[in-house]
């Protein structure tokens, strides 16, 4: 129901209550049976236990944990060991990130007003919120939080902060009359008081219409839990990756299974050399290594003010093709600021950041002046603070507003030349004061000077201060309002065009006898002193970070609830947009619009303004439907289903609401829209290191796989296999785990900013990148096959040839890692510019070559002693193909090479 429609009585006898007495007992019961608590229903946490057991639906995982099965049954208990630890550290690592990410939110959590003040049974009683139910009568004083949502009956100068509920900046002024409109978005309802929301001056009284999920709080609620919740990214490369490593391990190990069977090989032995080539097809450390990596980039996000719910989303922002941004508190300082002024019919401009009382006054050529030198600038600022009711205070060094934004910014603007209230009120007596009242958008005070005269001054909306004015000041004249309206509204409209809030300040000399009168007969005939053009100022490093995201191929669009004047301004200066006319789709617009037209439209809009929730999820999914990749940024309660949705959510940690928070993938601690630029960079320097161990990895593992294969195709007798399971555990884990890891770490390339984002449906494999592994993989698995069948023909042991196989393919790999780490080939970046990667790659040989030369790697991986010729032959032999196909790439511009 419309409860802002009807008359306040007719509210209350609807409801079944009574302004005087509240609701009696069995009223409450009653209505509590039909309603309910008065609670947001929230979904229910994931239990850590779950969390954890969660991790393992990973496919690499289920096929390690298949092989680890088959090297138990088969008595392989090493293999086992090894196996399941792997296993269980790619699980750890996982939760323990997750796990963190959601107690970091536990603690940021905000919790609604626990406690509130009704009449029930004739007594003002204080009661948990919890408890409220449509029909009881709550009172509101200024401090606190709206418990429910209310339709007012009463009002006292009553404003009220909704920017969490609608992304308003500016408290707004509530009264009581009903409103008889149809389809009134709720920053327009005001008479009525939403939940969540709070009070910030004034006092009032309300009935409750609306508790819990009925709520407009509720509804966003609702929103968010059926909100879908897509897989990132990297998720699904992840997992198209283990369905294309699946299949082609089942394919290997059919072959071998064939083969087997037709040189009447044992079922023992082919179960043997099928957990070999398991464990040689399955890149055992990719899940690991990639928990590691997104690990790291959340650590350094996080060092970046970035917090990382969940790790998926570490990578996320590199693939973002879209940033929504809400305006209020993301892009703009949720701070007022008096930017422009108009007085004596002379433009002024104000420079200066924030509440500090510092910055000079400028002419309309932008050039310095002073203050006391434009005698109509010193009054305007002096009746302004006089009729003024906010407190600009200083604590600690830092300065505040208590009261309106606005007049606090007019404070903060009189406060550059000098003057403040306790000043002013040296020349002048407050002698009464008429509040603020949205209905007449104006307010005023009596005050008496010195040579005891009354003087009337009247602060209000230019429109209202227009039409009670008979005169204007310009120049050493007063015009006649009349003949120079004109003049005035073209300043009004001036402003406007510039997203700047305006406010008229105006006056009145009073004889001794108006003192009796009402201040309706009192506020006409002004004079209007001047208006103020006041602004919530763009972030400036929010610009450049817009300009970042240009230049990376990210396309920045505004969504808020500001009226379309306001954000188009704002989206010209912080260069969202550079057409003046650029279109602007509005709620009212979106309404009338279908999703299939909205989904034909919305990727040519880039300013959205006065939306709602459900115009937010809508958005956010048209552009999904592009197949572009969306991270939606916020702060308030009104932001959290999309938040949702988008493929990356993104909540300011400071300013943001504890839904928001819940609601997001990355929380930005400092609410500094440069970190989401720093976040896309970081996010794209992950992908490339993904890429650069995948192809380090898998190039490995299809060099291993072949190794084995070769031992099938080109033997006719029984084969032969070419490397020990163990040993190539070893490898996968030790010689090509730690420099993969060091991959990981690898620091962005030049360009990474500089690059169009990536499409979401891109595989690993892009850009040829899966032949360059297969050939490569193919190989290295010929070379290592070449030297076990060397010196097989030599007439030495199997362990001795396997070992000189093991030894090949270690330093093969290990030469490979310095041509991974780049786009390019080998040649084209510094081998020396990644220490940990040389660190790695020592420590991974040296270890290697202590399997082959100490007793514990002999009886661990089955390994024997080489003789140094054939070690430096191993070495040779290994490295010689990456450097070869590396010079032919770089002569012959082969990238499949």
């Amino acid at each position: 129901m419309d409860w802002f429609k009807e008359e306040s009585q007719h509210v209350i006898d609807s409801l079944g209550s009574n302004a005087q007495n509240g609701l009696d007992d069995e009223q409450i019961i009653k209505v509590r049976n039909q309603f309910g608590l008065n609670q947001i229903i929230a979904q229910k946490s994931i239990p850590p236990l779950w969390r954890f057991i969660l991790q393992f639906k990973n496919p690499l995982l289920i096929i390690l944990m298949f092989g680890a099965f088959l090297s138990f049954i088969t008595s392989h208990y090493i293999d086992t060991i090894a196996i399941t630890i792997i296993i269980l550290l790619n699980a750890i690592i996982s939760f323990v990130q997750e796990y963190r990410a959601q107690k970091s939110i536990d603690a940021l959590r905000q919790m609604a007003a626990p406690k509130t003040i009704a009449l029930r049974n004739k007594q003002w009683q204080t009661i948990a919120a919890s408890e409220l139910v449509p029909g009881d009568i709550v009172r509101l004083d200024a401090g606190s939080i709206v418990p429910a949502d209310l339709r007012l009956i009463e009002t006292q100068q009553l404003k009220i902060d909704e920017s969490a509920l609608t992304g308003e900046s500016e408290p707004v002024g509530k009264h009581t009359l009903a409103i008889l409109q149809d389809n009134l978005p709720i920053t327009d309802q005001l008479n009525m008081a939403f939940m969540s929301t709070a009070v910030t001056e004034g006092q009032g009284f309300g009935i409750v219409v609306g508790t819990g999920m009925q709520t407009e709080v509720g509804k966003i609620a609702h929103l968010m839990q059926i909100a879908s919740t897509n897989l990132t990214p990297l998720q699904q490369r992840v997992h198209r990756l283990s369905k294309v490593l699946i299949l082609a391990a089942l394919i290997v190990v059919m072959i071998v299974v064939s083969i087997g069977l037709m040189h009447g090989m044992s079922w023992s032995v082919l179960m043997t050399t099928g957990i070999s080539l398991a464990v040689a097809a399955t890149p055992e450390g990719l899940m690991t290594i990639l928990t590691i990596v997104l690990t790291l980039g959340a650590t350094r996000m996080m060092q970046n003010k970035g917090l990382v719910r969940h790790l998926a989303s570490v990578e996320t922002l590199g693939s973002t093709s879209i940033i929504c941004t809400d305006k209020t508190g993301t892009l703009t300082q949720n701070k007022m600021q008096v930017t422009q002024l108009w007085t004596g019919g002379l433009y002024f401009h104000l420079e200066g950041q924030g509440y500090e009382p510092i910055g000079q006054f400028l002419d309309h050529n932008l050039s310095p002046i002073s203050h006391k030198d434009i005698r109509h600038l010193e009054h305007m600022v002096t009746l302004s603070v006089l009729c003024n009711e906010a407190e600009h205070i200083k604590k600690d060094g830092s300065h505040s507003i208590i009261g309106s934004p606005t007049e606090g910014a007019i404070l903060v603007a009189a406060a550059k030349t000098g003057m403040t209230k306790e000043a002013a009120l040296e020349q002048y007596t407050e002698v009464v004061n008429f509040p603020f009242d949205s209905k007449r958008k104006m307010m005023s005070v009596i005050v008496e000077d010195k040579q005891n005269q009354y003087w009337l001054i009247v602060k209000g909306a230019p429109d209202v201060m227009i039409e009670n004015s008979e005169a204007v000041q310009l120049h050493d004249s007063l015009g006649d309002m009349l003949t120079d309206k004109p003049k005035v509204e073209a300043v009004v409209e001036n402003f406007a065009n510039q997203a700047l809030r305006t406010l008229a300040i105006g006056y009145r000399k009073l004889q001794p006898s108006d003192l009796q009168q009402s201040h309706e007969e009192l506020e006409t005939n002004l004079t209007l002193a001047g208006i103020y053009g006041i602004i919530d100022p763009p972030r400036s490093e929010a610009i450049k970070a817009i300009d970042a995201c240009h230049s990376a191929g990210i396309k920045v669009a505004m969504i808020t609830g500001d009226h379309a004047i306001t954000a188009k301004a704002i989206a010209l200066k912080m260069g969202i947009i550079t057409d003046e006319n650029a279109r602007v789709l509005e709620g009212k617009t979106l309404n009338q619009m279908s999703d299939e037209a909205l989904f034909e439209e919305v990727e040519n809009i880039s300013v959205f303004a006065r939306v709602t929730p459900e115009h937010k999820l809508r958005i956010v999914q048209a552009l999904q439907k592009h197949n572009h990749v969306v991270a939606m940024t916020g702060d308030g309660v009104n932001d959290a289903p999309a938040l949702r949705t988008a493929d990356m959510g993104v909540a300011m940690g400071i300013t943001g609401t504890g839904v928001s928070k819940e609601s997001a993938d990355l929380i930005l601690l400092d609410d500094n829209f440069t970190t989401i630029v720093e976040a896309v960079k970081e996010g794209r320097r992950i992908y490339d290191n993904i890429r650069k161990f995948i192809r380090q990895d898998l190039t490995t593992n299809v060099g291993e796989v072949s190794a084995l294969l070769f031992a099938f195709i080109l033997i006719s007798d029984e084969p032969l296999l070419t490397l020990a399971p163990l040993m190539i555990l070893w490898i996968n884990l030790i010689s090509d785990g730690l420099p993969s890891l060091a991959l990981g770490v690898d620091g962005a390339e030049d360009n990474v900013m500089k690059r169009l984002p990536r499409d979401k449906n891109e595989s690993f494999f892009a850009g040829q990148l899966g032949q360059t592994i297969l050939i490569r993989g193919l190989i290295m698995g010929g070379v290592t096959y070449g030297m076990f069948l060397y010196a097989i023909n030599l007439g030495l042991e199997q362990p001795y040839a396997q070992t000189l196989a093991f030894m090949t393919l270690i330093f093969g790999q290990l030469v490979q890692v310095f041509d991974s780490r780049t786009i390019t080939n080998i040649y084209h970046r510094n081998p020396f510019s990644n220490r940990h990667l040389l660190i790695a790659v020592a420590v991974s040989g040296l270890l290697s070559i202590m399997m082959v030369y100490t007793p514990f790697g002999n009886l661990l991986l089955g390994t024997m002693p080489l003789r140094a010729e054939h070690l430096g032959l191993a070495f040779l032999v290994g490295a010689l193909p990456v450097l070869i196909l590396s010079a032919i790439n770089e002569t012959f511009n082969i990238k499949w090479l």
